[in-house]
């Protein structure tokens, strides 16, 4: 099987191999990357739906999806730039009093890293 191209198929691919490994720190920054990832894909509501209008709400299976924004590879990049920073200044922020968590905090970032540069 060849190895994924697209950055969120090395996510992925990355998470089911650290799954098997049983590596929980890899497993959570590949399952926090990717949640990233959808949440940026998400759509801004736009109408607040009236309380307790019942009658006016969507029926059936799917009725009330709003389909999702599409985004690059350079959307996705930025995205996991932004994780790696944001772990490497909470690990700035914690060395002094928590040396350990900074430590896996800068692990999740070298993983992040690692999976950026392909």
């Amino acid at each position: 099987m060849a190895a994924p191209t697209d950055l969120r198929g090395r996510l992925r691919a990355r998470l089911v191999q650290a799954m098997k490994e049983r590596d929980t720190v890899v497993v959570r920054v590949c399952r926090t990357a990717l949640a990233a990832i959808e949440n940026a894909e998400a759509v801004p509501v736009t109408v607040a739906p009236a309380a307790g209008a019942v009658e006016g709400s969507a029926v059936g299976v799917g009725a009330a999806e709003a389909p999702r924004r599409e985004l690059g590879e350079p959307e996705v990049r930025a995205i996991l730039a932004g994780e790696i920073v944001e772990r490497q200044g909470a690990a700035s922020g914690l060395a002094a009093s928590r040396p350990d968590r900074a430590e896996e905090l800068r692990h999740e970032a070298e993983v992040l890293q690692g999976l950026l540069d392909g």
